[in-house]
């Protein structure tokens, strides 16, 4: 057997494998604090800020909403977000990023990438819920409790 039919075989399972998205998410580790302060992306559809605020609000935390020209140090927790579309036979959600700062640090990061999607009819997603699914993850448990690694325990 030749190494051109074995390599045109696999053709089709490279070109798929090239067609992937991604999400990534670096949980909180621990946040008592109830506000959460969001500078505002005004490049970004305004649903993203409305979305991120409602899963933030049922989580328990109060949301401030800032200024675009706002420093990460302005609050004690602060959080940017970025968010593109694209088209392909519909608009869809091709990138989404959240990223968390605690005292000017940066605490967390959930990012969803579909910049690599091109025949993944998986990016065709509802990007509602897709911002609450990363924001859930991002903040785990609820404000003013600290996330507990899994298989522990806490003692009070």
């Amino acid at each position: 057997m030749t190494q051109r039919p074995l390599s045109l075989a696999c053709l089709p399972l490279a070109l798929l494998a090239g067609c992937a998205i991604h999400q990534t998410v670096r949980p909180l580790d621990a946040l008592v604090d109830t506000q959460v302060c969001v500078i505002n992306n005004p490049a970004v559809r305004p649903s993203v800020m409305a979305a991120y605020k409602r899963v933030l609000g049922d989580k328990g935390y109060s949301v401030r909403e800032l200024p675009e020209n706002a420093a990460i140090t302005e609050c004690r927790v602060t959080s940017t977000y970025q968010a593109n579309w694209r088209w392909d036979l519909a608009m869809y959600m091709h990138f989404a990023e959240f990223r968390v700062f605690v005292d000017g640090k940066e605490k967390g990061v959930a990012v969803y990438d579909a910049t690599h999607g091109g025949a993944n009819m998986g990016k065709f997603i509802d990007a509602d819920k897709k911002i609450a699914e990363m924001i859930n993850q991002l903040f785990p448990g609820g404000a003013g409790t600290r996330a507990v690694a899994p298989g522990t325990t806490t003692v009070q």
